[in-house]
């Protein structure tokens, strides 16, 4: 059974920094890109960051640029998702997913993992 799972989510102060890890199972992943999305309540779940299967490329929103670094290591299967300097405006669901290419549409992705909480207070 494929399966990611999120963990690292929790709750911060504005100006703090979490870590998020995306744990892959049931297959490998290290030819599929590897998006982390977020999904606030009422809006659209967006791709705020992305890296290629050989990490080579990412993708940042520009919302997030300068403060989240996402990173992976195919050997252990996990993907991380670095967050400094948050503000109450990050906070939402964040949901790691993998799909065959680095894309922002989140129909693309074939695998999702079922979303962490990130509150950010101010």
């Amino acid at each position: 059974q494929v399966q990611l799972v999120e963990s690292g989510g929790g709750l911060v102060q504005a100006g703090g920094s979490l870590r998020l890890a995306c744990a892959a199972s049931g297959r490998t992943f290290s030819r599929d890109a590897m998006g982390w999305f977020r999904q606030a309540p009422g809006k659209e779940r967006e791709l705020v960051a992305g890296i290629t299967g050989s990490a080579q490329n990412t993708y940042y929103a520009d919302s997030v640029k300068g403060r989240y670094t996402i990173s992976r290591d195919n050997a252990k299967n996990t993907v991380w998702l670095q967050m400094n300097s948050l503000k109450p405006e990050d906070t939402a669901v964040y949901y790691c997913a993998a799909a065959p290419y680095l894309t922002n549409t989140p129909g693309n992705y074939n695998y999702w993992g079922q979303g962490t909480q990130v509150t950010v207070s101010s």
